[in-house]
């Protein structure tokens, strides 16, 4: 190859990069990602695993209880193994799966949507609003989550009954968690919204929206926030990983969600005093608790590098 048909060939990529909307060079930086391409893959199956085991398994096989067979090793007919009251567990993994990362979704959106009004608002407007949300921000971070999710949860959990949605059986104590975890987890996003919206409102497309009378709302809302999507994207994912974790935590100390709703977690928490004599209790919702997080994080680390305009295509 010539020296004239190299100038060309790169003149030419570097053209046909030109041509690239902003999703399609965040979209081929990512397949570049293999991590995150493979995190993107395993968390895919995990929930096709949660939503596709429901056609197999309903959710009274989850909570059956049949002693004579409790605590049975894995086999063909129970592959998973049975719990000590004699529960499938591969049934329970199956919709603790849904329940456990429905909070994790949920806790997300009550996270971002607080994080991102709180952000917006003090960055867009500054001065004595952006003080005072901010001080707010900051006595937020002296609140220990975890204390405070054990606290509400046992207090709180009892006294909110069992309701039903979608055909499910939902333990009040499913809405304290959410709650908790959702309203103590928007700090971090506030902050970074904040420092885009300070940067961003200062640019021209700001300045020329103000002058043909954009009003604070559509400013707010359709032309500074779209240029700051890319980092509420990656926290948003990033939660969801640290939810399902903290809704773990509770639930394996007796104190999360509370039967009959099965999660990840309170599967751990009933296998604590068999640890030794019948592993397949604890292995299969831990290893599962596992993957989803470990898939979220290369997802959000794949997320984070594809989003990046500096990024190289």
């Amino acid at each position: 190859m010539t020296v004239a048909e190299g100038t060309f060939e790169t003149q030419a990529a570097a053209t046909e990069r030109r041509a690239w909307t902003p999703t399609q060079m965040a979209w081929r930086r990512f397949r570049r990602h293999k991590m995150a391409m493979f995190g993107a893959c395993l968390l895919i199956g995990i929930i096709l695993y949660v939503i596709g085991g429901a056609f197999f398994f309903s959710e009274r096989d989850a909570n059956y209880n049949d002693l004579s067979i409790k605590l049975s090793a894995p086999s063909r007919e129970h592959p998973f193994g049975t719990d000590g009251t004699g529960r499938d567990v591969l049934a329970r993994t199956i919709y603790g799966g849904q329940i456990s990362i429905i909070i994790g979704l949920c806790a997300m959106v009550v996270s971002v949507t607080v994080g991102v009004l709180v952000g917006a608002i003090a960055g867009y407007y500054g001065g004595v609003i952006d003080a005072i949300l901010m001080r707010f921000t900051e006595a937020m971070f002296n609140i220990p989550q975890l204390f405070l999710l054990i606290v509400l949860a046992k207090f709180l959990s009892g006294k909110i009954p069992t309701f039903e949605l979608l055909g499910r059986s939902f333990s009040g104590s499913v809405i304290v968690i959410i709650g908790v975890i959702g309203v103590t987890s928007w700090m971090y996003l506030a902050r970074i919204v904040r420092a885009q919206f300070l940067a961003l409102k200062e640019w021209e497309f700001v300045t020329a929206a103000r002058c043909v009378g954009v009003k604070d709302f559509s400013l707010i809302f359709r032309h500074i926030l779209p240029n700051s999507i890319a980092p509420i994207v990656v926290a948003a994912t990033l939660g969801v990983a640290s939810a399902i974790l903290n809704e773990a935590y509770v639930s394996f100390l007796g104190l999360g969600v509370q039967a009959p709703t099965a999660t990840w977690g309170n599967m751990l928490d009933q296998a604590y005093h068999h640890l030794d004599t019948e592993p397949w209790m604890w292995f299969f919702p831990g290893m599962l608790i596992l993957l989803t997080v470990l898939s979220i994080n290369f997802l959000g680390d794949g997320l984070r590098d594809a989003l990046d305009p500096r990024a190289i295509v």
